[in-house]
This record gives structure tokens, C-alpha cells and sequence, in this order.
């Protein structure tokens, strides 16, 4: 890794800096894809398979063409469809109800063949074919053994052996997915609601065959991504089809939120078995692991376990995934953490109650990456929950309602990445122009841009313009993998720190001194005689008519990697409803520089929230009898809101000195398994399995 660099002086990192697209969005100024209309602009609409498998004989595309209101259609030529909800056919309408009526016109020939939506299923013999390479793969890279796994559990002072499980979760972005395209000659302009517009743009040129330079991709706000709109998707996709077929009017194609649910993407499900051993002073012997789980068509992807622990002495750890007749899987907000933390967090907080410890005993035995940043989270999240007063044995107390108090880790990456650039611009009137071709998907990318610029060139925040979501600015990296920050912020600092060298070359003759002599202080240029001038009178002496430009790239130094989080929780459970409610949850996270602490806390307020909702409430049910998803909406598909929510404390550790990095990621890890290991606390049951619905937890008890 290379050395990290002075950061300078911090007169708006560290601090509470409200978002400066707040007023937008509070006041619904702010413009999102669905916002844009165009002249002309066609809606769009995909025809979906009702059928989990089968093969696609004839689509008669005739009726629908003939519609009044319709200017295109498409076949999406497929020979078969893996699941309830996969493409078969588009349209393109003046009006929505056009566009659906023209949908009810195409007629489909399905031969309907055997499927499995369920994962021990699909891993049976004789189980339909889901997958060319097979419904069970298993990836040599997940497949892990070292040391001796008879003589580590035989050092042993307690195993624990049990099955951990975690569901399907689908993304429901609160803005759907979807673009508008419209075709200018071989000019191809798209409003997307992703997460990258580079990546975008590029694939649409590849799949257009057109130059990069002929395709445009904006967005200029973004309503929710977590992953799963990296891509064009084939939302994306059609609408482009359909414009070109439609002779370039624009077409505005968004999911509806069935859709959302059904085919843009989940975080896959978990089956973990563990065996895991350790001695009476906590210290890990044996871990072994077998693991499978599916997304559906797209498989498990990574499952990270052994989770957070290192240099365990005997270790087998063995990964499959398995593939159903449902929606793949696309990345969602740390992916395949969440349900490793969840599992080894219960298996390791049973394994301390066996063996008579403190659950903190047993992590601070053992190594893990940034161990002296954990061991110190521990304990601040300790004190700030009051460990000292949970069941020491779990389930101990009177009455019907427990409470318990539980914890669980986290870690992730979150370096910056080269190939990030961004460009300064400082005008002849003092105001500055920052700009890369990056998104802010919510997480406050925009202010963190116009912060890093200020801050460099000594000025006040408003003295700053922020630009992002255009692929017309330098590239930037997508928003994803906790990388936005830590790329976005030393590549904006590069070009503001070369911007005010410029600037100071061209004053350093009219304050007679050298440029290296120059500096700005509280929106001044000062010079080390003591003259001064206001940043605005310096920048018109200076500049005339030309501005100055420069475009950097990300440097190294100013990124770290490595965080850590632990997250407590308190629960209270209701032994005779099942019901469970959090009552506090302490996050403690570091992210080494904090850029503005506002941003950072609601980052981690936003990771615990969708951490209790993964816990106790979202699930993707699919009917086993007919293939299809029957909770596909915001009303069926339960996601936490105001009535779940606990206090929650967000603890951030500024380290300075580890630079910028990422903090989307592992905000979002630790808090199912503390809201597991708290209800263990209360009720002296564990609950092996995500969601901890009520049904659930009165089957435990009266088991």
C-alpha cells in the first residue's frame, strides 16, 4: 500500500455539512430519470413470462403493432424463459394504458417444463435443468482446507454444530429501474437511474456498435441503487431498441415495482452449516463450513466464511451455488457479508455461552484485520450499550417480555481506485466548477465533492459548484464496493490542489514574491510579506477572461483500506406474540478520515435500518407449486419503517491518518446478527434463521 500523505488542513472535513442538494429534494426540485420528459416521449413496457420454465414456441407481434397508439415493438427472441418475470417482448406507446393495452394484443405460444424455485430442489437428483453447467457449481476459489480438522476439534473444549439460514432479499430501490433514450441521427442520449454512467455508456456503444463518443448517459439524481444498477440493464437496453425503432423519439421505460421485485436483481440466500471449535479461553481451533445458496438463475456468488477471523489452524470451508427458476442475483450493498456475519456471529456467541465466556472474550482471542480498531470498538460500543447488564445466562427473567442485548461484527475494503479522475475549474469571478463523471446515489457524493474542493482552495462551500452524472465530465468510477469516496476525494483534491498552483503562478509577480509563498486563508490570498486580496479580486487580476482547467486523476495517499464495525443491539421480545422490537442499536464504525460526519452518521443510520429490516421483516416468497414470486410489492414485501425503528447511536472513530475510505459497505454488515444474538440474550433460544418472524420465534420457544 502506498504511504499515505498529509491531508493539510481540515476546515470542512470532520464536520456537520448539510447536503447542498437538501433543498431540492425536500422541495421535489430535484430532477430523477422518471422526472425527465421530452418532446415527443414514448412509454415503454415489457412483456414478462408467467411461466417459471419454459420454452418460448411463437410470439405474434402483429396486433400490438397495429395499435394506434404504438410506434414500436420488439421480440426479445427467446428460445426459452428460466423464470416468472423474464422478457419476451417490448412496446413502445403514446400513453401508459396504449403501451399495456398493446401488451394484452401479443400472443405467446409457452411449452411449460418442469421447475424448481427451491434450493434443496433444484440440488435433488433428477431435478429439472436449470443451468448448462448444472443446477449445483461449485467454484474451485471457494473451495478452501488447511491443517488438521479430527485433531483441531479434538483440542476442543466446545463445538458448536448447527445450520444458519438466510432468504432471498430483493433490492426495491425506492426509484425503480429504467432509462430514457432517444435517438439524434447516430447520436444516443439516456437518462439512466444507475450507478455508472461510464460503465453504461460503454456498453450501450459496444452493443450499438457506435463510438463512445456518440452516447451520452445522465444522471443527475439517483433514488436508490445498493448495487444493482451498475449496468444498463435491460431496462436500459430496450428503451434504446425502442427509440432507434421508433425512428429516435424518445422512449421512458421504468419498472413497475412488480418488476422491481422480479427480475433486477437480490441478494441470494444462505444455507451455512458450521462446525466450529475453540478452547475454554475462546481461542478458535477448527472451523469447518458447508454452504449453498441461490439468487436464482445467477447462483449464490460469494458467501466470505470463515467471516472476519484469521489464522485459524484447521479450516475447511466449501461453497455451492445452486440455481432456481428465479430472478439472478445482482451485487446489493455488501455482498454476501451480511449472511456470513449473521452465522458466524450466532455460531461464536453460542460457542461462548458453552463454554462459560463473555461473547467478547471470544472475538478478542482471535485475530482479525484491523484487530486493535475492533478490540477498541468493542469496547466504546460496550460502554455505550451497557453490556454489563445483559443476561449473563441467556433467557434468565420473569414475565413475557425479554429483553437481551447481542452484538455483531463487520469488515470491508473500501480502498480507492485508479481510473477516477475529476476537473477544477476556477472561473475569472471566483466561482468554481468541480466536476466528475461519478453519482450520488444518495450517500452525499455531490456535497463531499464541492467539500474537498472548498476545502483545498480555501474557500466557503458555496463558493463551490459540484457536477456529477454526465458522461460528458472526466470519468469516474461507478458508485459501488464503498470505492466512491475514497476514489472521488483525492482525484477532486489532486485537481484543485493544480488548479491553485496555476492560479498562484499567475499572482506570485503581483505580490512579488514566489508562488510557493502563497496561500489562502478564510477566501483570501495571502502572501508570506503580508499582502493580501480577496479570492475574488485576485482571480480577475489574475485570469481576465480565461478560466484555469485542470483534470487529475486519483493520486495514492490520500486512501486507505480496512474498516471495521461492531454493532449492539437491545431487543425486546414478546414470548407470547413472537413479536420482536429493537430498542437500541449502537453502531460503531471507522472510515478512517471522516469527510463530514453528518453524511457519515446517516450512512451508518441507513446500513443499521436496512440491517433490521433484512432481519426481522424482507423475504422473497416464491410458491413452490407454481414458480412465482406472491409478495411482490411494498405492501406484501414488508420493509422496515417508522414502527420498527429503535434509538439508534452512530459512533464514528475519525482516523485522519488512514486517509479516506469507504463506508457504505460496512455500515450494513454487523446489525442482523446483533439483533440475533440480543434475542438469544433475551429469550435463551437461538433463532437460526433470517427473518425472525414471530412464527419463528414461538416455534423455538415451544421447541
Amino acid at each position: 500500500m502506498a504511504e499515505m500523505q498529509e491531508w493539510g488542513p481540515r476546515t470542512l472535513t470532520g464536520k456537520d455539512i448539510t447536503r447542498i442538494d437538501a433543498v431540492e429534494k425536500v422541495t421535489g426540485r430535484a430532477r430523477y430519470t422518471y422526472d425527465v420528459n421530452l418532446p415527443g416521449l414514448l412509454i415503454g413496457r415489457v412483456l414478462r413470462s408467467p411461466h417459471p420454465h419454459a420454452k418460448v414456441v411463437s410470439v405474434d407481434l402483429a396486433a400490438a403493432a397495429n395499435h394506434p397508439q404504438v410506434k414500436a415493438v420488439l421480440d426479445f427472441e427467446k428460445k426459452t424463459v428460466r423464470y416468472a418475470g423474464e422478457e419476451v417482448a417490448a412496446v413502445a406507446a403514446e400513453t401508459v394504458e396504449g403501451a399495456e393495452e398493446a401488451l394484452k394484443l401479443i400472443k405467446v405460444e409457452y411449452e411449460i417444463l418442469p421447475f424448481s424455485v427451491v434450493e434443496e430442489q433444484s440440488m435433488a437428483p433428477g431435478a429439472p435443468e436449470i443451468h448448462p453447467q448444472g443446477n449445483v457449481v461449485v467454484p474451485e476459489r471457494r473451495q478452501r482446507e488447511r491443517g488438521d480438522l479430527v485433531a483441531g476439534f479434538s483440542e476442543a473444549d466446545a463445538v458448536v454444530e448447527q445450520t444458519y439460514r438466510t432468504q432471498v432479499q430483493t433490492h426495491n430501490s425506492l426509484e425503480t429501474h429504467g432509462a430514457t433514450a432517444l435517438w439524434e441521427g447516430d447520436q444516443l442520449t439516456v437518462y439512466s437511474s444507475t450507478q455508472g454512467v461510464v460503465g453504461v455508456r460503454d456498453q450501450l456503444a459496444k452493443y450499438f456498435k457506435v463510438p463512445a463518443s456518440q452516447v451520452r448517459v445522465l444522471t443527475e439524481h439517483l433514488g436508490g441503487g445498493f448495487g444493482s444498477k451498475f449496468g444498463p440493464g435491460v431496462e436500459g437496453m430496450c428503451s434504446a431498441r425502442l427509440s432507434k425503432a421508433a425512428g429516435g423519439l424518445p422512449v421512458r421505460l421504468m419498472m413497475t415495482r412488480k418488476e422491481e421485485n422480479l427480475c433486477v436483481g437480490n441478494r441470494p440466500s444462505a444455507i451455512m452449516k458450521l462446525k466450529v471449535g475453540a478452547t475454554k479461553d475462546g481461542k478458535l481451533t477448527a472451523f469447518d463450513s458447508y454452504t449453498y445458496g441461490t439468487g436464482g438463475i445467477g447462483g449464490v456468488g460469494n458467501i466470505p466464511l470463515p467471516y472476519v477471523f484469521r489464522d485459524i489452524p484447521n479450516l475447511k470451508s466449501a461453497l455451492h451455488d445452486v440455481h432456481t427458476n428465479a430472478g439472478g442475483a445482482r451485487a446489493m450493498r455488501a455482498p454476501g457479508h451480511p449472511q456470513a456475519a449473521f452465522a458466524m456471529d450466532m455460531a461464536l456467541d453460542e460457542l461462548a455461552y458453552n463454554l462459560g465466556i463473555d461473547p467478547i472474550e471470544i472475538r478478542m482471542a482471535n485475530n482479525c484485520r484491523n484487530k486493535e480498531t475492533r478490540d477498541e470498538q468493542l469496547r466504546i460500543g460496550a460502554k455505550e450499550i451497557g453490556w454489563e447488564r445483559r443476561n449473563k445466562v441467556p433467557g434468565v427473567g420473569d414475565g413475557p417480555i425479554k429483553r437481551g442485548v447481542g452484538f455483531g461484527c463487520g469488515e470491508w475494503g473500501g480502498s480507492g481506485r485508479k481510473g477516477t479522475f475529476a476537473e477544477v475549474v476556477i472561473n475569472p469571478d471566483g466561482s468554481v466548477d468541480a466536476k466528475s463523471a461519478t453519482q450520488d446515489i444518495g450517500t452525499g457524493t455531490r456535497t463531499l465533492i464541492a467539500m474537498i474542493a472548498a476545502e483545498e482552495l480555501g474557500l466557503e462551500l458555496d463558493q463551490v459548484r459540484a457536477h456529477l452524472g454526465d458522461t460528458n465530465y472526466p470519468p469516474g468510477r461507478a458508485s459501488g464496493g464503498s470505492t466512491t469516496a475514497p476514489s472521488t476525494a483525492p482525484a477532486v483534491k489532486a485537481a484543485a490542489r493544480k488548479a491553485k498552483g496555476q492560479l498562484f503562478e499567475k499572482l506570485a509577480p503581483e505580490f512579488r514574491v514566489p508562488a510557493s509563498e502563497l496561500r489562502t486563508v478564510n477566501g483570501r490570498v495571502v502572501a508570506s510579506n503580508g499582502e493580501s486580496k480577496s479570492w475574488t479580486e485576485a482571480t480577475q487580476s489574475a485570469l481576465g477572461v480565461q478560466p484555469i482547467v485542470v483534470v487529475s486523476e486519483f493520486e495514492n495517499g490520500f486512501s486507505g483500506v480496512d474498516v471495521a464495525g461492531v454493532h449492539f443491539a437491545e431487543v425486546e421480545v414478546d414470548t407470547e406474540t413472537g413479536r420482536i422490537q429493537p430498542i437500541k442499536i449502537v453502531a460503531v464504525n471507522d472510515c478512517g478520515l471522516v469527510v463530514n460526519k453528518l453524511l457519515a452518521e446517516s450512512q451508518v443510520n441507513g446500513g443499521v435500518i436496512g440491517g433490521i429490516s433484512y432481519a426481522l421483516l424482507e423475504d422473497r416468497v416464491l410458491d413452490p407449486h407454481v414458480g412465482v414470486m406472491v409478495n411482490p410489492g411494498l405492501e406484501p414485501y414488508k420493509i422496515a419503517g417508522a414502527m420498527e425503528m429503535p434509538e439508534i447511536v452512530p459512533i464514528m472513530m475519525d482516523m485522519p491518518e488512514r486517509g479516506v475510505i469507504g463506508l457504505g459497505e460496512p455500515a450494513r454488515i454487523p446489525t442482523a446478527g446483533a439483533i440475533a444474538n440480543a434475542v438469544y440474550n433475551a429469550i435463551g433460544v437461538p433463532i437460526r434463521e433470517l427473518p425472525m418472524t414471530p412464527d419463528k420465534v414461538l416455534a423455538a420457544l415451544s421447541a
